[in-house]
């Protein structure tokens, strides 16, 4: 059967692409070792190798010292530098914005404090000067980012934006992505906080080992992401996990019980904190309090568990750090609904959760328009 010049371009242009994946993630190798992870001879590697080195998505790694007589063999690198991706965290009390090469390294991370009763104008003001600090301080312009993904508070549409709800005061009005695309010419994607703390969890948190996941978020506000089957999980609408607007449910009111708790002195700064601490020293007051909260929490997470039955139930957000405390009670009231029990674990990524889910996203955003678009020659290497 004839082939056609295309075909033979593709198909050359898919072998880069293999020499490509080969390189990333993995230390200098050698084109015998590239040849073996890719599946391809090493002429045809040799060949393919040196045209990505020229184009700028592989570098030569020089050989140190060494006492091997003869001339040790080139290594090739991943050049992780050809690109960038943004990930943004929009938060109701802070903006986060880290940068990563296309290894997922971070580069930069900026972020700033932001009035909870901000409006959608201020807060994107602030989100643009995040942004111009952190790529100023990389020594980068928009065009040296080949995605961004933007976490808002509040399940996200089809379109970006958060229609249903958010606490973000007049957000259900605004499109980041749009305001975005005044900067950047590349795909700028925007979703919901949990899903994208979720991601980040499977990524470079606690359950790296999981295919299943419930992430919840506990703070003044209650939500959840889910990764089933290693994907993330968004529903029709984008809602998926919003478990917490039924009532029943009793997330809404949930940390009530510890913003009631007898004893809490009007200088306390967080009623929650000094909850969670008195708790850990063993005031009967707020150990009730902390009781009382994780029953109410375990009504959600044992609808969730029961209809998805996940092997981790990451317990995150700003209460995470009072897991210590939380977690025996809400694992004995899970045990009440639950015909299995997952694991808890306690995420160890803070606050950067969401910005890193966001990385995570573009980064596969790269991925696949890599693989639909092709490689094209990326940015020359400066310097």
């Amino acid at each position: 059967m004839a082939t056609t010049g295309t075909d033979m371009s593709r198909m050359r242009e898919m072998n880069q692409l293999s020499i490509v994946w080969a390189l990333r993630g993995n230390p200098p190798s050698t084109v015998t070792e590239l040849a073996g992870r890719a599946g391809l001879s090493r002429p045809a590697v040799d060949v393919l190798v040196q045209a990505l080195v020229t184009d700028g998505w592989a570098e030569v790694e020089e050989p140190g010292a060494s006492s091997v007589v003869g001339r040790p063999a080139r290594r090739f690198r991943f050049r992780a530098t050809a690109g960038h991706a943004l990930g943004i965290d929009i938060g109701v009390h802070k903006i986060l914005v880290m940068v990563s090469d296309l290894e997922g390294d971070i580069v930069r991370t900026a972020r700033r404090p932001v009035d909870p009763e901000a409006a959608p104008e201020a807060r994107l003001a602030a989100v643009d000067s995040v942004i111009d600090e952190v790529l100023a301080d990389a020594g980068m312009t928009p065009s040296d980012i080949w995605a961004v993904t933007v976490g808002v508070t509040g399940p996200v549409d089809a379109t970006g934006r958060t229609t249903l709800f958010s606490p973000l005061p007049g957000w259900h009005t605004t499109d980041p992505a749009a305001h975005l695309a005044t900067r950047f010419t590349c795909p700028v994607q925007v979703e919901n906080d949990c899903k994208l703390a979720a991601v980040a969890e499977r990524w470079k948190g606690v359950a790296q080992d999981a295919d299943d996941i419930v992430f919840l978020l506990a703070g003044l506000r209650t939500g959840a992401g889910l990764i089933l089957d290693g994907t993330l999980r968004r529903g029709h609408g984008g809602a998926a996990g919003e478990i917490g607007a039924l009532k029943a449910v009793r997330w809404l009111t949930a940390p009530d019980h510890l913003e009631s708790c007898p004893g809490v002195p009007a200088t306390a700064g967080e009623a929650a904190a000094w909850v969670f601490q008195a708790a850990r020293e063993g005031d009967r007051d707020a150990k009730t309090a902390v009781r009382r909260y994780a029953r109410d929490l375990a009504i959600g997470v044992a609808a969730l568990v029961l209809a998805l039955d996940p092997q981790v139930v990451v317990y995150g957000g700003g209460f995470s750090r009072s897991a210590d405390v939380i977690l025996d009670p809400l694992r004995r009231e899970l045990t009440k609904h639950c015909l299995r029990l997952p694991e808890l674990r306690t995420s160890t990524l803070g606050d950067e959760s969401v910005a890193l889910g966001a990385l995570r996203l573009a980064l596969d955003e790269i991925d696949s328009r890599l693989l639909r678009d092709g490689l094209a020659a990326p940015t020359a290497p400066r310097g």
